[in-house]
Order: structure tokens, then C-alpha cells, then sequence
């Protein structure tokens, strides 16, 4: 198994399905958990680009890459068809972001990471810049981890968040800059200020970017996200096949004009 999830993740491990079922969130994807499941193989995909190519962008260093959710989904695939193929009678479901996994739980109790005030997974090589992915499994497979651990809470991410969107236990995504970006119609002056301030266009890097556990990090080198990196988005970049595409034109586009004209505001 091992080579298997080694050839499709630098980063994985291993959780009772147990710890989770109580956590489980709705959606339709819940419908294709094994009936029977056991194990959740957690993975991280590292998708932090070189400075050279990052260092000058528009959008948030996830969505320089093209969207990840069918690049990550792809490898869970092909490693799934190989789990099949290796343990017959088993059942081998891939699960990304549309999934009924409490993906940043089910990390930090696999081992893989700790858990940040911001919400997001923490690991050690890659930081919090990370995807995850997950095959749930009615196979038995021994747990990597059992305990969640959180961050050291320095609380540099809550000080330094633009939107005080930060509490202790919850973001709160009304006021989150992220999640402002990603808001269809109209906005509030207060959040057409914090668009032109951050120059950014999509998505908000300010609480990774502060974290004393992002420092010294290593960079991905899975190479689908490497070669389809569009660091600046500009009014005629295509957005088909991007993170910042889900929400539709206007969305991305109107956000790149108030940057444009941020000496209005």
C-alpha cells in the first residue's frame, strides 16, 4: 500500500473512521461512503510555488495553479483503481472538498499536521499550504495518530487578519477577506476597501503568510501544479479550469477593477 499512496501524495496518514463519524458533513458525497467504512487515508497536496513565480501575484497562492480539486482528484483516482486492483473485496471511495470528511479533523487526528486558529491544517514540511484529499475505506488499517493537536497559538494570525474574521474556535466568514472575494453582487465600501487594500484579487494569504510554522517550508513539486501556474490574473486571463472560475466571471472581474481603481476608495 505503501508505494501505492507514495507515487500520488508526499504527505498522508491514517485515521479511525470512528473518531469521525459523528462529524461527518452533510452533502450528496455522503452517499459514497463504503457501507461498512473503517479507515480514512488522509493525503496533503503541497501546492506552494517557488518565490519566483508567486512572489508577484494577484490571487492567493492556491489559485495560481489550476483548480486543484481535478488534479488532486485525479491522483486519489488512479491510486484508488490501484488499492482495487491489490485488495480484492475491499471498498476504495476518493473523496475531495465535495466530501462528507471533516478533512482538517481528520488530518490532525491521522498526525499529519496540527490544527491552526485560522482553521486550517499546519504540517510540518509543507506548512499550511496544502490541499487534502481522501480514500475512506472499509478496510482495517492502523491509525498513525489518535490525538489532534493545535497550533502554538502565538496568535499572529488573529492580529494581523484584515477583517478580525479570527475567534478562538470559528472563522467568522462575513468578515473574512477570503470569503468577501468569493461573494457574488454587490459589496459593502468596508469590504470594497479590504479588496483594494490586499491587491488581492482572490482569496486572502495574509493568516499563512504571518504564521511563525510557514517559515522555512519546502515548495511543492507536483508538477500539475508547477506547469499551470498563471501567477497574475488580468481582465482577458481565460478563468475556465480555475479556482476563481466556481463563482463565475463577473465575480473575479469585478475585484480585479477595484484594485484597478483602489485611488477611488
Amino acid at each position: 500500500m505503501k508505494e501505492i499512496l507514495d507515487a500520488v501524495s508526499p504527505l498522508y496518514g491514517v485515521c479511525s473512521f470512528e473518531l469521525i463519524q459523528d462529524n461527518l458533513i452533510p452533502c450528496r458525497a455522503k452517499e459514497r461512503l463504503p457501507k461498512n467504512a473503517k479507515s480514512v487515508i488522509i493525503m496533503a497536496f503541497p501546492y506552494l510555488l517557488d518565490d519566483e513565480i508567486s512572489k508577484n501575484t494577484n490571487v492567493s497562492k492556491y489559485a495560481i495553479s489550476a483548480d486543484y480539486h481535478g488534479i488532486v482528484l485525479s491522483r486519489l483516482k488512479s491510486a484508488v483503481g490501484k488499492l482495487r486492483g491489490k485488495y480484492n473485496g475491499f471498498e476504495f471511495e476518493p473523496f475531495a472538498d465535495n466530501s462528507p470528511i471533516p478533512e482538517v479533523m481528520t488530518a490532525a487526528l491521522a498526525g499529519i499536521g496540527v490544527r491552526g486558529r485560522n482553521s486550517l491544517l499546519i504540517t510540518k514540511d509543507y506548512g499550511s499550504f496544502v490541499f487534502l484529499g481522501e480514500i475512506v475505506t472499509d478496510m482495517v488499517i492502523p491509525s498513525t495518530g489518535g490525538i489532534i493537536k493545535d497550533c502554538t497559538g502565538c496568535g499572529k494570525c488573529v492580529d494581523a487578519c484584515p477583517g478580525n474574521a479570527i475567534d478562538i474556535s470559528h472563522i467568522n466568514k462575513e468578515s473574512c477577506l477570503s470569503d468577501i472575494t468569493q461573494k457574488k453582487g454587490e459589496l459593502t465600501r468596508q469590504q470594497i476597501n479590504m479588496i483594494a487594500s490586499s491587491g488581492c484579487a482572490w482569496g486572502c494569504d495574509i493568516c499563512q503568510d504571518v504564521c511563525p510554522l510557514n517559515k522555512g517550508i519546502s515548495v511543492t513539486d507536483i508538477e500539475e501544479f508547477i506547469s499551470t501556474a498563471i501567477p497574475v490574473v488580468k481582465d482577458n486571463t481565460p478563468i475556465e479550469g480555475r479556482a476563481y472560475a466556481w463563482r463565475g466571471e463577473k465575480t473575479i472581474r469585478r475585484n480585479l477593477g477595484i484594485i484597478r481603481s483602489k485611488d477611488e476608495y
